[in-house]
């Protein structure tokens, strides 16, 4: 017995030296150290948390390299995120020295080498959001240990302005914007220029988002600055076609700003603005959560990006023949919409209050209010076509999701797929609908028993946390994590989903303009759930039927 305990000593002290490290890794601006875990048997991890890849930012300017450090830089803990407003907008949080990423590197027998890497950009509206997500118990949203773990694959999460510092805009060469843009840019130029040091192979990066963080990997592939530093995009929920994704009039909204600080709305306001106190300016760029089907909320997201002849030289529609290298994987949760027509018509989620059809011509009103009656009557004829003489109260409510979720995430998300795929030379492009079921969904009220996957719910499963946290799921959510973290590392590896190590549940063809296949994720996948043309008749009403509509002036 003696001697098998010797043994077993010996072979943890064997394995204890024989740990797999990158050690102190040389960057362009330093040394940098970061933490190596044990996974498991023969398997351990790099984790680097806080690399500079900018300098502090300057007020309203593009970010500047960093001046490097001496030393070892001890890169162990996550950064502030960017000054940014809370999650009740009662005040702010963060800091402007706020440009760091962060670094997850698996390795087996050897240190790892030329490693395909995913790169992060997170979500929030444009105004909150950090690299490292929400935390619980500090289980953080956005680590990257499980993806990076089960898919072989270097995880990065990156920073950005966000908010008023991020993407405030006078519409000229004043404030010209999208510095939040510029700063994903830089980090991704970083990755780019720095990851072979750390096992990864430049040659090979994937850049994936959700939400506002979809529609910035869309703005990355489009703009011209990103030629050959991207390989692969992964676009959830969020394109650059999604109506919120540009701003239209950038100066209203930045005048509303500089009165709210006590700027002048003259040639002076930018100089004020750049003078004016950072948390003041955060603030100045509340977003209104005050909305109704007449006003809706998704009007109220004025700081994105913005047109300004040099990230983005010109409307995104024209900029996809940048992407024709690019392999693309885009797609939306079936019920995308609900976070905000939840708001704009409350009574969808009760099962006690009704909601009346007037409300599903009011939303409708609001969306097409450029083409006017003529604009409403084609939306509603579309839309009610399959209702009958006496709709449910759940065939009105589910009908004001499908609106909302169609108009904000799902008809752009389709037509950012044609044009990729129109404008291809090398790069495959693939689609898909996400619907597995909320897991408050006739559980814990307000959430109605009907509803499918609302904004956000893909999160947890592309970051494996029914695999870190087990408690709080259900087998079917670790089917449904498992296929998702396969599908999205074979296709960062290979640019094929189905192919790169990882087993998957059902083979996912690609999206052609010919053929527009797409794959339904959900926990029980089988071959029904290959499908194609979604909602073709709501995706051609709105980006073939409504924009021809002639308007009648004297209405």
């Amino acid at each position: 017995m003696m001697k098998l305990g010797v043994l077993v000593a010996v072979a943890v002290f064997l394995e204890a030296v024989s740990a797999t490290s990158l050690g102190v890794v040389s960057t362009e601006g330093g040394m940098v150290e970061g933490k190596n875990i044990r996974l498991g048997f023969r398997h351990y991890m790099d984790v680097f948390k806080g690399i500079p890849f900018a300098d502090t930012p300057k007020r309203f300017q593009k970010p500047q390299p960093h001046p490097g450090w001496d030393g070892v830089l001890k890169a162990t803990e996550f950064k502030q995120r960017c000054l940014q407003m809370n999650l009740v907008m009662s005040d702010t949080r963060g800091s402007e020295d706020c440009l760091y990423l962060n670094i997850w590197v698996p390795h087996r027998d050897s240190v790892s080498t030329n490693m395909p890497v995913m790169v992060w950009i997170f979500g929030g509206a444009f105004l909150v959001g950090g690299s490292m997500g929400a935390n619980f118990l500090d289980n953080y949203l956005y680590s990257g240990e499980e993806i990076a773990k089960r898919g072989d694959v270097i995880v990065v999460t990156l920073a950005y302005r966000v908010g008023t510092l991020g993407f405030l805009s006078t519409g000229d060469s004043g404030l010209p914007g999208n510095y939040g843009l510029w700063d994903q840019h830089a980090a991704i130029a970083w990755v780019h220029r720095n990851i072979r040091s750390f096992g990864g192979d430049p040659n090979n990066i994937t850049i994936f988002g959700e939400s506002a963080g979809g529609a910035s990997v869309s703005f990355q592939t489009l703009t011209p600055r990103n030629k050959g530093l991207i390989r692969r995009a992964i676009s959830q929920s969020g394109v650059a076609l999604c109506p919120w994704g540009i701003n239209r009039n950038p100066r209203r909204f930045a005048e509303e700003v500089a009165l709210k600080v006590n700027c002048p709305t003259d040639s002076k306001m930018a100089a004020c603005l750049k003078m004016t106190d950072p948390a003041r300016l955060t603030m100045a760029g509340t977003l209104s959560l005050a909305s109704s089907p007449d006003h809706p909320l998704v009007f109220n997201l004025a700081l994105s990006p913005v047109i300004d002849g040099d990230f983005l030289p010109g409307e995104p529609e024209n900029l996809f023949h940048n992407t024709a290298d690019i392999d693309y994987l885009a797609g939306v949760n079936d019920m995308d919409g609900h976070i905000f027509t939840a708001l704009d018509v409350p009574s969808i989620n009760s099962d006690l209050l009704e909601t009346p059809v007037e409300d599903v011509r009011r939303l409708l009103a609001s969306y097409t209010k450029e083409k006017g009656k003529v604009g409403l009557d084609h939306a509603y004829a579309t839309y009610t076509s399959d209702w009958g003489s006496k709709p449910s109260q759940v065939t009105i409510k589910k009908t004001i999701v499908a609106i909302g979720t169609d108009y904000i995430f799902l008809v752009p998300t389709q037509a950012a797929l044609y044009l990729h795929a129109s404008n291809a030379r090398t790069g495959r492009t693939y689609s898909y609908l996400f619907s597995e079921p909320n897991r408050m969904g006739g559980f814990i009220k307000p959430y109605p028993s009907w509803m499918g996957a609302d904004h956000a719910d893909d999160l947890q499963y592309v970051f494996g946390k029914p695999f870190t946290t087990p408690i709080a799921y259900w087998p079917r959510h670790r089917d449904v994590s498992g296929s998702m973290i396969a599908y999205w590392t074979n296709f960062a590896k290979t640019g094929n989903p189905n192919n790169g190590g990882l087993s998957v549940p059902v083979a996912w063809p690609r999206f052609t303009a010919a053929g527009p296949q797409f794959l339904e994720i959900h926990a029980n996948m089988d071959n029904s759930y290959v499908k194609e043309k979604m909602r073709l008749p709501y995706v051609h009403f709105w980006t073939s039927v409504l924009p021809n509509i002639a308007v009648n002036t004297s209405e």
